[in-house]
């Protein structure tokens, strides 16, 4: 049974990690806080310690206008963690499957939906750092596989931790009578995290590379709110906007390499539902 040690293992995707993978491997992880303080050499002292089979670098700052107001927090914790964690899966025989971003897309002004190979220029901090992050780790550990995450969301349960995210703020919307805005200009893949979770042992055995990691989706993301308020049955109020972005991803990469790929955006939401029991199967 392989080791794997978890980075970020308190968090939405780490918590979920530790759950579900839980028998298919053995877990360990990172000391809840550890990293948000620690250095080059304590990073590598625990790595060299655990001996594991693969690193899971799941820890991130994420939240895009925190990390545009605190670009040096966002540079340690999105570029110089990563590039500590490759250089210890190098000296210790490890791979290591590290977490980007669809941001990385944020500022190109095609429509997509982007493939692995396109040049980039993000127009947020965030974004930059992550462009950077999978080009040094990949100078230092080539083997490495980076997933360039979307959206993700989930709904409380399983004793997990959860954040406000597109499902469970349509929720709120409804049950609170607030509105949200969405443009019909924006594109962007949203995923459920479990099923992103589930797909990790596969992104476990990827040749090492950047790969598009998350559903795809047909339309702007006002349709998209309103498709899913359709399916859950709830009537929030949701303005129109038309401001421009795209973060299409294309996941035909993954598809091929893997031999399996992501839901669409919509059937996702059906899935999800499904698994809490709200909508008939």
């Amino acid at each position: 049974m392989k080791k794997i040690l978890v980075s970020g293992a308190g968090g939405f995707v780490g918590a979920r990690v530790m759950s579900q993978l839980a028998g298919r491997y053995t877990l360990c992880a990172f000391p809840k806080g550890m990293l948000a303080a620690a250095d080059k050499a304590a990073v590598e002292e625990l790595v060299h310690r655990e001996q594991p089979d693969v690193i899971l670098h799941t820890a991130a700052i994420s939240d895009t206008a925190y990390s545009e107001q605190h670009p040096e927090e966002s540079y340690r914790a999105n570029v110089e963690l990563p590039c500590w964690m490759a250089k210890a899966a190098k000296e210790t025989g490890a791979g290591l499957v590290a977490f980007s971003s669809d941001q990385v897309y944020a500022g190109l002004k095609e429509h997509g939906p982007f493939n692995e190979k396109m040049p980039l220029s993000s127009a947020n901090v965030y974004g930059r750092h992550k462009w950077e992050a999978e080009q040094r780790v990949l100078d230092i550990l080539p083997d490495a596989v980076l997933l360039r995450a979307t959206w993700m969301y989930d709904l409380p349960g399983y004793g997990l931790p959860v954040r406000g995210n597109f499902l469970l703020n349509l929720y709120t919307a409804a049950l609170h009578g607030q509105t949200l805005r969405f443009s019909v200009n924006d594109y962007r893949g949203i995923t459920y995290v479990r099923e992103a979770v589930e797909l990790l042992p596969r992104a476990i055995e990827l040749p090492g590379g950047v790969y598009n990691f998350g559903s795809e989706n047909d339309c702007d993301m006002y349709t998209t709110a309103l498709r899913a308020c359709e399916i859950l049955g709830i009537s929030p109020a949701l303005e129109r906007q038309d401001w421009p972005r795209s973060l299409l991803m294309d996941g035909r990469k993954l598809r091929t390499a893997a031999g399996c790929g992501f839901s669409d955006t919509q059937t996702g939401l059906v899935h999800c539902l499904r698994d809490y029991g709200l909508m008939r199967r």
